[in-house]
């Protein structure tokens, strides 16, 4: 009796790892991407983000024990059009100023179809909003890519309030795009 005493624990402790949750990644700089497409005066343009960190935990197998959590540097906007890269960080659209930052952190994942959703919440601009993204994930070695899409009302969030809330010279949708390359912590 005591021997099976003994041994519980030490079975338990080797299924431990087994049940452990999603696998922790770090996200490569290098072939990494950050961004978001819009339309201005019915012209399609595309932008980055320089700068922003991100914590990934992902399980493929059981999506559920996944988690995101990224930190966007709203100064760090690029589009390629001076007068845009000048604008967004100001009072009117990120005011970077105030808000330095946007955050979206899931609150879960779920499988629709052969498509995997990562739900989660959205803060930009001192408002938090629930934002759903479309998930690939592919394993490569002991890497993986991770590819998010989906997308969002850039007036839910006050960007470009005011006299630029006319969805007919700034769309109101916002594409969010990532492609992130990931090595196994």
């Amino acid at each position: 009796m005591n021997a099976l005493k003994l041994a519980a624990p030490l079975l338990l402790a080797l299924a431990l790892p087994g049940l452990a949750s999603a696998a922790d990644y770090t996200v490569q700089p290098a072939g990494s991407k950050l961004g978001f497409a819009g339309t201005f005066q019915g012209q399609a343009f595309e932008g980055t983000f320089g700068k922003w960190t991100a914590n990934i935990s992902y399980d493929p197998a059981k999506v559920a024990t996944s988690k995101f959590d990224v930190d966007v540097d709203l100064a760090s906007v690029k589009t390629g059009d001076n007068d845009r890269d000048g604008a967004l960080p100001g009072a009117d659209f990120f005011n970077v100023a105030k808000f330095p930052k946007a955050h979206f952190v899931t609150t879960g994942f779920r499988q629709n179809g052969a498509l995997v959703v990562a739900d989660g919440n959205l803060t930009l601009r001192g408002v938090t909003k629930p934002v759903s993204l479309n998930v690939t994930f592919k394993s490569q070695g002991t890497g993986a890519t991770l590819d998010v899409s989906g997308t969002v009302k850039r007036l839910d969030y006050g960007v470009g309030g005011g006299e630029y809330a006319d969805t007919s010279v700034i769309g109101a949708d916002v594409k969010v795009n990532a492609h992130l390359v990931l090595v196994a912590k």
